[in-house]
């Protein structure tokens, strides 16, 4: 066991301030609620801060296609009709919107999570958290899912380098289609989604029988869910199944993408989990003791997002929180409990025992298949594009977050409404 865990914790008050529009269901207002919440429960006198670098376009060209990403860099709202053929083509749209400072949002979110990969790679740090990431729909060459550009399949690359072996776990209430996708042919990196599957639900893949291909064969993980899986159902099937994938495949660091979407009353979700049923998985996963890279992902019940991603840091600094919220920008979104935690849902549990039990062995068997774990044979580290330059004597926290608080701040008058109101008009994609 580790005496403490060193956390690096990754933020730009800019994310929060991009606005994808009226009636869209993303609101990454809710990274700065999350923010905000970490703050009024001082959560962040017991991590390292940092303000992440805006990825290269090189950087981003490491997975995705230079035109697209050439294309994320020049298109902006005001200019978006002379380039009809070019949106169509990247998928940009009802669900992709093209908005001001997309560019510099990709940038910001994408250049969090490969600083959070390079730290752990140079053991500056145990655990490193980027609310902001886990946009994991994002394909090579196009936009899907409110997703623009792959943040976790850019810091996997990066975490390749070091590690013979990547796991990257997904509890969105949404298949991580894309980063299945990006690895779907290497055993290097081993993906398991727990996500909903069928009724047309977005994205339509995922299904159990999808376990890769060549020699990737066996090393993607699908556990395709029906709707009102509750806390126990679920954590059951969670911990069964990775503490089998992390005993046979032996990672040398895990990705874990919190999309809080699967949470109960969820806008776009049909789970039943609580805070506490979502925030026990990252509880589990931290057990492994192994690097662990954290990020956020779908979330569309704003206040809900903030509560989850704010219990789960406390979970990652063994930081129990009193469940009365502390006054803070904010607080009036958390009206009329004023509390962190909320229970799980009332949609009926589609998921039979005989239908998880058959999930279960399923996925079991798959993993049967992989006689060891996989080896590789090191060659020379590609160097890193961009390293910050950390001073560890120079930087202490305090100096680190008289300099944070100064990051923007932008609370929208169009992002507050009363009750119901919020709920916009429903959309396909998480």
């Amino acid at each position: 066991m580790r005496s403490k865990d060193r956390i690096s914790y990754f933020y730009d008050g800019d994310v929060g301030s991009v606005y994808f529009g009226p009636n869209h269901p993303m609101k990454p207002h809710r990274l700065c609620m999350t923010h905000h919440l970490v703050l009024s429960y001082e959560l962040h006198k017991k991590m390292e801060i940092y303000r992440p670098h805006k990825a290269y376009p090189v950087e981003l060209a490491q997975f995705h296609s230079a035109d697209y990403v050439e294309f994320l860099h020049r298109i902006a709202p005001d200019t978006q009709h002379l380039f009809a053929n070019e949106l169509a083509r990247y998928n940009l749209g009802e669900d992709c919107p093209v908005f001001e400072n997309l560019f510099e949002f990709c940038q910001i979110y994408a250049g969090g999570t490969i600083d959070a990969a390079r730290r752990l790679n140079n053991q500056l740090c145990d655990i490193a958290i980027n609310w902001a990431g886990g946009l994991h729909h994002a394909k090579k060459c196009e936009a899907s899912g409110f997703c623009y550009i792959n943040d976790l399949v850019l810091g996997i690359l990066e975490l390749l380098k070091y590690h013979a072996r990547v796991l990257y776990i997904d509890i969105d209430v949404h298949h991580g289609d894309g980063v299945e996708e990006a690895f779907y042919f290497t055993d290097r990196v081993m993906t398991v989604s727990f996500h909903k599957y069928g009724d047309l639900f977005f994205p339509g893949t995922g299904d159990v029988k999808d376990v890769g291909e060549r020699e990737g064969k066996f090393y993607a993980i699908n556990v395709p869910l029906k709707d009102g899986i509750d806390d126990t159902s679920f954590n059951r099937l969670f911990k069964t199944i990775i503490s089998k994938v992390v005993e046979t495949y032996l990672p040398g660091v895990i990705v874990l993408q919190c999309g809080a979407d699967s949470l109960a009353r969820d806008r776009l979700g049909c789970f039943n989990l609580s805070i506490d049923g979502h925030a026990e998985c990252v509880r589990f996963v931290k057990k492994f003791n192994l690097p662990l890279l954290v990020t956020g992902g779908g979330g569309y019940t704003k206040e809900n997002v903030a509560r989850c991603w704010t219990v789960e840091t406390g979970v990652l600094l063994d930081t129990e929180l009193p469940n009365e919220i502390p006054d803070n920008e904010y607080i009036k979104y958390f009206a009329p409990e004023y509390s962190l935690k909320i229970p799980g849902g009332q949609i009926e549990n589609l998921n039979s025992k005989s239908y998880l039990s058959t999930i279960k062995m399923q996925v079991l068997e798959n993993l049967r298949c992989i006689q060891h774990a996989p080896s590789v044979q090191m060659q020379e580290v590609p160097p890193d594009f961009y390293i910050p330059d950390f001073d560890e004597d120079e930087q202490n926290p305090d100096e680190r977050m008289d300099q944070h608080t100064q990051d923007k701040h932008i609370q929208r008058d169009d992002e507050y409404y009363e009750g119901d109101n919020d709920n916009d008009h429903n959309m396909d994609a998480p």
